[in-house]
């Protein structure tokens, strides 16, 4: 039984995507124990400088890592991380899983993106799409995939 947390910066504001990753997470207590642990975002300011957008990663970088333990096997959703179909990510959890030992740790950055310290600290980027999701819809869509990747993993009927 997997202990997974996800380590995410802000919290979910809109009720629609509060009530997606609730349904997920019960879903999920089938297969693995899933924590989701919000870290407070930091304000951010249109057309900022590249300074003012860097202290901001790395303040919020700072939180995330707070939450780490140096055995935490870590994947780390980047946009410029490795794409995987939903059968892949179901095996490359699998692996993942066996490396972390008991704990899994995924981690959604901010709404301006990760510190290099996070990035470096990844055992795996992950990307989900070239586009850019909002951080709480990303939520969504990881917590799905969790579950997808369970259901396939197990030979479950799930919708494709």
């Amino acid at each position: 039984y997997m202990n997974i947390r996800i380590l995410a910066v802000g919290s979910i504001k809109e009720s629609f995507y509060k009530e997606a990753v609730a349904e997920f997470k019960k879903r999920l207590t089938r297969y693995a124990s899933l924590e989701i642990i919000e870290v407070k975002d930091e304000k951010t300011v249109e057309k900022a400088s590249e300074a003012i957008d860097r202290r901001i990663k790395d303040a919020e970088g700072k939180r995330l890592l707070s939450k780490l333990n140096e055995s935490d096997f870590v994947v780390v959703l980047a946009i410029e991380g490795q794409k995987l179909s939903s059968t892949k990510f179901s095996q490359k959890l699998a692996e993942w899983e066996v490396s972390a030992g008991s704990r899994l740790t995924f981690i959604i950055g901010g709404s301006i993106g990760l510190c290099d310290e996070l990035i470096k600290r990844a055992n795996v980027l992950l990307s989900f799409s070239d586009m850019t999701f909002p951080h709480q819809l990303m939520r969504v869509i990881l917590c799905e995939q969790l579950y997808r990747s369970y259901r396939i993993r197990n030979n479950e009927p799930y919708h494709k």
